[in-house]
């Protein structure tokens, strides 16, 4: 990926959506991952002279939406019964046509259908976004994720998904606009994080003093059964360096701890492992891990802890296919000495344990050159004015597709 792109900020003409205004419709707006992308975009929005419009059924973040250009509507965008969808579709009517919305981008399935009805009856252009896990599952949950592939212009985190979407949609191909995210390096920046903010993670953890920590994110137990297997072969290994190393199961709800816990004790790492929440505090959770292991290929999700963890310098794990590895440098895309992680290919738990073997038996200088490799490189590829920029252009695309579709025909 070139990080040579037009900047949609500095000087030139206008931007296309200049004088536009934009709805984006989000689940909520709680302090999440999906949450804040939504805001940024509101944010980038503002800043090019559009008027940003968020519908979402509130949160903790109303007030910085507000506070960086946006305007909220609220509105149950997560109403999946088809009742409340067709509900859902005259009152997008109605605020597409008093808002006067140039634009909708639909961030979710329950939010998309609707949306798609209301686009259709207004001739609005829509976009939406496409993970890969929408690539998954029965008929019935293929026809219900297919709206994802109906936009206008389609938004994806991953080349991977790019594939399944025209692999299943052939015809939504060309609409496909890759957008890897973006990392706010202010906030992931090992200067910026306090050492008193690592002890409490640490602490919250149960992790000793001195311990090393292998950060395993889980979005569900399959991720983390992965990462126990890959863990538990490291262990049995009698030359694999592992003393004083701990490995964390990080859950997102901490009502799963027990369930986690029962899989670890399962795999016999109860001495060595354990479950816990990550925390709110996700720089200092990685600033804390000295290597972090993405063991989903499917995980859309784990693509965002790629960039974090490298732009705060942890040694990262990850499964080659999905959006984690495509996140990183390793061979045999560029020499060792330029790698910033390691892929591994296929789902080989013993590859998997060898490349975190490698990983945690980095020396003190080794593992300093490749921070400083890894943030550079989230710096120059990933920075959030790069996933605002290519954003943006897919809503222009959206925008300019309906505009050739209106003009007479010569």
């Amino acid at each position: 990926m070139s990080s040579d792109y037009r900047s949609i900020f500095r000087g030139g003409a206008a931007h296309p959506l200049s004088g536009a205004t934009v709805l984006q419709i989000a689940p909520d707006l709680e302090d999440n991952a999906l949450a804040r992308a939504t805001i940024e975009i509101a944010a980038a929005l503002t800043r090019i002279g559009a008027q940003p419009l968020v519908a979402a059924s509130g949160g903790a973040l109303v007030s910085e939406l507000q506070a960086r250009g946006g305007l909220f509507a609220p509105f149950p965008a997560d109403a999946a019964n088809p009742l409340s969808m067709a509900i859902n579709v005259r009152r997008l009517k109605r605020m597409i046509r008093a808002e006067r919305v140039d634009l909708v981008h639909a961030r979710v399935r329950a939010a998309a259908w609707p949306a798609y009805g209301a686009t259709r009856l207004t001739r609005t252009p829509f976009v939406t976004s496409y993970l890969s896990a929408y690539a998954r599952g029965g008929p019935l949950a293929l026809r219900y994720s297919s709206v994802m592939a109906r936009g206008d212009a389609i938004i994806l985190p991953s080349n991977e998904a790019a594939r399944e979407l025209a692999r299943l949609h052939p015809a939504a191909a060309g609409k496909a606009h890759v957008v890897p995210g973006g990392v706010d390096a202010r906030v992931f920046s090992p200067r910026a994080v306090a050492p008193h903010r690592v002890q409490a993670v640490r602490r919250l953890w149960d992790a000793p003093a001195d311990a090393r920590i292998a950060l395993a994110p889980a979005p569900g137990l399959t991720v983390a059964k992965r990462a126990l297997e890959a863990f538990r072969r490291l262990a049995d290994a009698p030359d694999a360096g592992l003393a004083g190393t701990r490995l964390v199961i990080a859950v997102d709800d901490a009502t799963q701890v027990k369930a986690f816990e029962a899989a670890i004790t399962a795999a016999g790492l109860g001495q060595v492992a354990r479950a816990a929440p990550l925390g709110d505090d996700r720089p200092a959770a990685l600033l804390a891990a000295s290597c972090v292991a993405l063991a989903a290929p499917e995980a859309d999700l784990l693509g965002a802890f790629a960039l974090e963890a490298q732009a705060m310098g942890a040694a990262v794990v990850a499964v080659a296919a999905g959006a984690a590895g495509e996140r990183l440098l390793a061979p045999p895309d560029v020499e060792p000495e330029r790698r910033t992680g390691w892929r591994v290919e296929g789902e080989d738990p013993e590859a998997f344990a060898a490349a975190l073997r490698e990983a945690l038996a980095l020396g003190a200088s080794a593992r300093d050159r490749l921070s400083l490799r890894a943030r550079a490189h989230v710096e120059a590829e990933y920075s959030m004015e790069r996933l605002w920029s290519l954003t943006l252009d897919a809503y222009a695309s959206a925008l300019a597709l309906h505009v050739a579709a209106r003009s007479p025909a010569r």
